[in-house]
């Protein structure tokens, strides 16, 4: 199928860009895939929006009914100890006055109704699994996985081949860590430039909570217990409408602590003294995880390739001070839209003018000045603490340095000098168990298809993994995927693949870097309703 402009991944940034596309040239066609079931099933995010960009894009959004339900009336900033808490002056960066609670998932699926509107075609359910090259390796469209694979390569009675979707221009926006964006790095090497991109996993549910329990409009954040003074992290409780609540815990992948399992900090977040009321009698609606780019401005890599271009998270624009995304990541959209719109008229031979309005744009100044405070804390919570405050109120973000990144993977400590962690068991009412939470994220993968969670050398899992570090795939993933098994005496990795939530954290935690996700077939994973 031969398109215009074929954009990978229906959320914030792609659908921005389609949007644009076509209100600059309605006769340019333009197509999105999507690998959930609809558009909205893998989209997670807390989420505070800043409706800047949404403000350039549709300046008329509240009369077109997007779901911006409710605006933050206040903001809470608080240290936790164990028993008790500290409340801080709230950061400048993460005020939100003029911001909405909002459900991304719903927010995309508004968007998405934007875009057909406008005549852009989207196919959800199909996941794009490779990219195609011209014979001079200019990227010439991507094609789609086939479908009804069994395990052993053969084809099911449901075998449907792939579909090649070919575009003049070809934008990535995939997400964090996206599998076919991390193959276009390596193949045009366009990290070369850049530090290392850090990540955090993001783990949310959403409850709905007692009447005298609900504040609508409350933005809620905490650091501090229960994690250590050198692991970076943090909660968001964030109250939208109809009593519902989004909770969520946010925990640095450059931890040391091989044993550490975030899924169970965040449980045990749960039970301080001034969180637990929150959630007592309540209901637990929604469960998911999702990895986050937390490398900023250092991180940014080269964004325009032969024949396309990488957008949004998975280009790496989230800024971390403001634990905002959705603005920025759209801007990327937009700009990248208007590059390519340039390219198919035939006014522009490349996509260059994407990242040079990109500096010139707001984007840039404002993951500029916020560029060192989160490398900051790598020192310690309070160090970090003490330089994001002279960061911010004496330099003003424009400190004569700039701190580089160091990958995440590197950063365990072996076994032998780490602390075991014992965590408590869950009671069923606030704090549950890893699988009785996938339950509620929908997650469903086909049984008898490839396992989509591979190993490059089946080895070391066990040889260097559980033998020198303790096994932490075991402790990372939110989804239980991981698990050391007997075998004949022997211990062996078993991969639940069926319970992968697609939050990408083993992708990018893994010692050795031996696990690579691929996409399942399309359509399978989470299926979000409202997160």
């Amino acid at each position: 199928m031969q398109f215009d402009v074929v954009i990978i991944g229906a959320g914030p940034s792609g659908l921005s860009a389609a949007i644009k596309i076509k209100q600059l040239s309605p006769d340019i066609s333009v197509c999105v895939v999507e690998k959930g079931s609809e558009v909205g099933a893998h989209i997670l995010s807390g989420a505070v929006l800043e409706p800047r960009a949404l403000n350039e894009l549709i300046p008329d959004w509240k009369e077109k009914g997007a779901p911006l339900h409710t605006e933050v009336t206040d903001d809470f900033f608080l240290f936790l100890k164990e028993k008790h808490s500290i409340t801080f002056p709230t950061p400048p960066q993460m005020k939100n006055d003029g911001n909405y609670i909002i459900s991304l998932g719903n927010f995309c699926r508004w968007l998405a109704d934007q875009a057909t509107g406008l005549g852009v075609e989207i196919f959800a359910g199909f996941a794009a699994s490779e990219v195609l090259y011209d014979a001079s390796g200019k990227v010439i469209g991507i094609a789609t996985g086939d479908m009804g694979i069994a395990k052993d390569g053969s084809h099911k009675e449901s075998y449907q081949a792939g579909v090649e979707l070919l575009g003049k221009v070809t934008l990535f926006a995939e997400g964090c860590r996206g599998s076919l964006t991390e193959d276009l790095f390596k193949k045009f090497d366009l990290r070369k430039n850049a530090s290392p991109q850090t990540y955090g996993i993001g783990i949310k549910e959403l409850w709905e909570v007692r009447p005298e329990a609900h504040k609508q409009g409350r933005v809620m954040h905490t650091i501090g217990w229960p994690l250590d003074d050198e692991t970076y992290g943090g909660s968001f409780i964030y109250h939208l409408e109809n009593n519902q609540v989004a909770v969520g815990y946010v925990i640095g992948l450059d931890y040391k602590n091989p044993y550490l399992n975030p899924y169970e900090e965040f449980q045990r977040f749960k039970t301080h003294p001034d969180i637990k009321p929150i959630f007592e009698d309540a209901k637990r609606i929604s469960y998911g995880a999702r990895a986050l780019n937390e490398g900023g401005f250092q991180s940014i890599p080269e964004l325009v390739f032969p024949g396309g271009a990488i957008i949004g998270c998975g280009a790496g624009f989230l800024n971390v001070a403001k634990i905002k995304g959705t603005h920025t990541a759209m801007k990327s959209g937009m700009l990248a839209a208007e590059a390519a719109v340039s390219v198919i008229k035939g006014e522009s031979e490349n996509l260059n003018s994407y990242p040079e309005n990109l500096k010139k744009s707001w984007v840039y100044k404002e993951l500029y000045l916020v560029r060192n405070i989160r490398p900051s804390f790598r020192m310690n919570l309070f160090a970090g603490l003490v330089y994001s405050a002279i960061d911010t109120y004496i330099f003003r973000g424009r400190a004569p340095w700039t701190f580089k990144n160091h990958a995440d993977h590197k950063s365990l400590k072996k076994a032998k000098n780490s602390k075991k962690i014992n965590y408590p068991k869950p009671d069923g009412k606030i704090t549950f168990d890893r699988l009785t939470s996938v339950q509620l994220s929908g997650t469903n993968h086909g049984e008898n298809q490839p396992v989509h969670l591979t190993l490059k050398d089946k080895k070391i899992p066990v040889s260097v993994n559980l033998n020198e570090y303790g096994g932490p795939e075991q402790y990372y993933c939110p989804a239980g995927v991981y698990e050391f098994i007997e075998d004949n005496g022997s211990k062996k990795l078993q991969i639940n693949s069926q319970n992968c939530v697609h939050c990408k954290t083993c992708d990018i935690k893994d010692p050795c870097q031996n696990i690579k996700w691929v996409c399942p077939e399309g359509g399978d994973g989470p299926r979000y309703p409202n997160m």
